[in-house]
């Protein structure tokens, strides 16, 4: 018999608490419980990145998280990333303005890492960039448009438009 835990999680600014099975990742819960479905699962493995979510301020694999590993915590989903009007965040116009979404299952992975990457180093060079970025996989593009889009948001943030 599966054991239960009663959490609670705030979640893109809004608390919720619900009992879930011990062994519930994290991405399962924001997309079960909470039906935040834009935090994507590929390889369950923590490999690909996709289900990178931010915890606590920190980006984290929610594959391989428990969701009560994460009692208490402050989640950041790609659901979250909007402002109060609903407007994109400067990275996620970033992505759009520079072509850097294609199916877009890596997206919301990348936009996470990316928050993360400029809130700690405001002028990354395209090197660090990369290898900030080496976690997420996308099957679809060369990477160079995620790479300009996140120098773009950089610039951007930097007032060098």
């Amino acid at each position: 018999m599966a054991r239960e835990q009663s959490i609670t999680l705030t979640v893109n600014g809004r608390e919720y608490t619900r009992t879930v099975t011990v062994r519930t990742s994290l991405a399962d819960f924001l997309r079960d419980h909470l039906h935040l479905t834009g935090t994507h699962t590929g390889c369950e493995h923590g490999v690909c990145g996709a289900c990178t979510v931010s915890l606590n301020g920190r980006s984290a694999r929610s594959c391989l998280t428990l969701a009560v590993q994460a009692d208490g915590g402050d989640v950041v989903t790609i659901e979250g990333l909007r402002d109060d009007e609903g407007e994109w965040s400067p990275v996620q116009k970033a992505f759009f303005e520079n072509f850097a979404v294609q199916c877009g299952f890596c997206t919301p992975g990348f936009l996470i890492t990316a928050i993360e990457l400029l809130r700690g180093n405001p002028d990354p060079s395209e090197e660090e960039i990369r290898e900030y970025l080496s976690g997420n996989i996308c099957r679809c593009s060369g990477y160079q448009a995620i790479i300009k889009a996140v120098q773009a948001a950089a610039a951007a943030a930097r007032g060098q438009e």
